[in-house]
């Protein structure tokens, strides 16, 4: 019976392999479609936020005209549109448009004495024009918040009376400027006005607000705050619905910020405005001030190739200058940056990217995309179970069948958590599986092939010349270093491409514009970084020695020591820094970003750093020395983290496939040059060792005689 179930245990797992390369050939069409949908997107758009303007504006001597000659200047610049807040009675005052009093000193300014109680807010409109524009915008907003509003005048210029203090009426926001967007339309930028969740949805004031907005060329906006319009009122209201309804009718898409909190109801808009999403980078007033042009260039450039970035969001905020004792901006800085020779606007040229008004990617979901994705859906199940059986034997069928019941429970509760499950399952099974077979490779050439479980070895290594018993099979001399360079070259290759087998399961199954456009992310990347590292570490402990059972008896007896403790502090602390650097939240220090600055210029895409200066290098190394000392097979959980991460690479999704293909097939070629190199040095020392080792003995004993 034992014989029989593990007869069909070993039919399954070629079943299962059989399965594994379908789901893998499966992914193949629906890659090619993402692959078309890529390339739908060529323009991008550089946004100055208009708010920062006018505060730089406001302090110098003629704000108007500052703001005239700035926007001339930015529109040579290649900064096309303005991000337009809505207004507020600060920023109205900030734009020279009207004047606020409290009301002692409406008192004052009237030569009156002040009421007894009362603190209402005096607006006092700097001309009839600016009257005409604001006093029903004013009047409708105020009306809105419950506040009473009369006429006043001073010498001639009309005001309104907002009966709540001045500190409350300059919290209550209005639509946007109509002036300043008149003014910035005629100048000949596209408007991108930014708007908020604070005031309750009111479908008719939405509805005519869009429309003026699609008579003036809006095309997109921005939400400012942690929500979308309509958010707060979707569920009495369904406020989203009809949000996205009046957008989809007047032609205005919208835009996600990268790197920021997502903004709520985000995703549901999107999906309701048929993904009408380009994405945005946002450079800070800081960095706009203290990077240099050719790093704000460089940065852009990356996140247009690398993050599929359309629209680019320029900050900048005044600042008080001690050293040149003056009031700077930062405009001259992003002036440069965007025109130098090897700015902003020559490298998105270089790019194949217009500067215009940019467009979403042009998704579809055809139907024969359900069949394949099944099918992919059943590989990935079973490369799991492959990757279980692989630990525990015997166990393929009843694995499998419990997945697929599993997975087929999951579907009708949340596809998208069966999607993401079984693509990170895939993941973290092809690096695992690629380096077991490495071990598994070495060991047939060093020690032999042993049984899954337990079981003698059937082939023993050459005990070292003069050694003790606790040295055998620590020292494999029958294979040449020719041989064994040929070997490494084989081993390597090989499970590279098995590691690689991982990325259609994440193409396949990731394929949604959701995750193009991060309005929903692939979950558990950390737990990717370490599981294949871990259970590489745990294979090679246990799977390597007479038996699984007896290497867990010997780890169980094995006394922990203070040294022991103080290692397993430092494995910690590599263990935490190298996840602080995995992901977008990673940091990297100036010298670093100097480094990678000369990848991207000399390759044009950058290879990831710890694959091809770290892991690459010393699994290839590995592998080589493995064939001869067994102590060397501890460098295969090195190698696991340049495997893992060729697949991490794919599960940037935001990243165009090209551009991961390439990064990754960069990474392996230098990382086995490197590899080379350290083979070549390894190969010198041992030779120098072995020369000078005998006369080095001889020496010592010669000095022992003597005494």
């Amino acid at each position: 019976m034992h014989t029989g179930w593990q007869q069909w245990n070993r039919k399954a797992t070629f079943v299962l392999c059989v399965l594994t390369i379908l789901g893998l050939i499966a992914a193949l069409p629906i890659g090619a479609t993402r692959w078309k949908m890529e390339k739908t997107s060529d323009k991008v758009q550089m946004v100055f936020d208009y708010r920062d303007l006018v505060q730089i504006a406001a302090y110098q001597a003629h704000p108007k005209q500052f703001v005239k000659d700035e926007l001339v200047k930015m529109h040579a610049a290649g900064i096309t549109a303005m991000a337009v807040f809505e207004s507020s009675l600060q920023e109205l005052s900030w734009a020279g448009r009207l004047s606020l009093y409290n009301s002692s000193s409406a008192s004052e300014l009237q030569g009156k004495t002040s009421a007894a109680d009362e603190n209402y807010t005096y607006v006092l409109f700097s001309s009839a024009k600016d009257e005409e524009a604001l006093r029903p915008v004013l009047e409708s907003t105020y009306k809105q918040w419950g506040i009473t509003t009369s006429s006043w005048s001073h010498e001639g210029r009309g005001g309104l009376i907002l009966e709540t203090p001045l500190e409350n009426a300059i919290l209550k926001p209005m639509v946007p400027d109509p002036i300043a967007l008149g003014e910035i339309h005629e100048a000949g930028f596209t408007i991108v006005p930014r708007l908020s969740d604070r005031v309750p949805f009111d479908a008719a004031s939405v509805d005519a607000m869009l429309g003026g907005f699609e008579q003036m060329g809006v095309t997109r906006i921005l939400f400012e705050g942690d929500a979308v319009k309509g958010f707060a009122d979707n569920a009495e209201l369904k406020s989203l619905n009809r949000f996205a309804e009046l957008l989809n009718k007047h032609g205005i898409g919208i835009a996600a910020i990268e790197n920021s909190k997502p903004q709520k109801g985000m995703n549901t808009l999107g999906y309701l405005t048929h993904y009408n999403v380009v994405r945005l980078y946002s450079l800070s007033d800081n960095d706009a001030a203290s990077m240099k042009p050719e790093e704000i260039a460089d940065r852009f450039q990356l996140a247009a190739k690398d993050r599929s970035i359309r629209m680019f969001y320029l900050n900048g905020a005044p600042s008080s200058s001690p050293v040149k004792s003056m009031i700077t901006d930062p405009l001259e800085n992003l002036y440069n940056a965007m025109q130098d020779k090897n700015g902003v606007l020559a490298k998105m040229d270089k790019l194949g990217f217009a500067v215009d008004s940019p467009q979403p990617f042009e998704y579809e979901s055809p139907s024969w995309h359900k069949p394949l994705k099944a099918v992919v859906v059943l590989g990935a199940i079973a490369f799991i179970t492959l990757l279980i059986s692989a630990f525990v034997p015997g166990v393929a069928i009843p694995v499998f069948v419990l997945g697929v019941i599993g997975s087929a429970g999951l579907y009708v509760l949340s596809k998208s958590i069966l999607e993401q499950g079984l693509a990170l399952g895939a993941a973290i099974s092809a690096p695992t599986l690629a380096l077991i077979w490495a071990i598994r490779r070495v060991r047939a050439h060093t020690v032999g092939n042993r049984r899954p479980i337990g079981g003698a070895a059937d082939a023993t290594a050459t005990r070292v010349a003069g050694g003790s018993d606790q040295q055998v099979r620590w020292f494999f001399p029958g294979i040449s270093a020719g041989r064994r360079l040929l070997m490494a070259i084989t081993i390597f290759a090989t499970t590279s491409i098995i590691s690689m087998s991982g990325i259609p399961f994440i193409v396949g199954l990731l394929n949604n514009i959701t995750y193009k456009l991060v309005l929903e992310q692939f979950r558990g990347v950390s737990l990717l970084h370490l599981a294949p590292i871990a259970l590489v570490a745990l294979y090679l402990l246990l799977y390597t020695g007479e038996s699984v059972f007896g290497n867990l008896r010997k780890l169980l007896k094995m006394q922990i020591t203070v040294l022991w403790v103080g290692v397993a502090g430092v494995l910690g602390v590599m263990a935490l820094y190298y996840l602080s650097r995995t992901g977008n939240a990673g940091q990297a220090s100036s010298l670093e970003l100097t480094f990678r600055n000369v990848l991207e210029t000399t390759f044009g895409v950058r290879p990831r750093t710890k694959e091809f200066l770290l892991s690459h290098p010393l699994f290839f190394f590995g592998i080589f020395v493995a064939l001869r000392y067994r102590a060397a097979w501890v460098l295969f959980i090195v190698g696991a983290i340049g495997q893992l991460s060729m697949v991490d690479t794919f599960a940037h999704i935001h990243t165009p496939l090209p551009i991961s293909i390439i990064r990754d097939l960069l990474g392996l070629v230098l990382g086995a040059l490197i590899g080379l190199v350290i083979i070549g040095v390894w190969q010198i020392g041992e030779g120098v060792w072995k020369r000078w080792a005998p006369r080095i003995a001889q020496l010592k004993q010669g000095f022992k005689s003597g005494v």
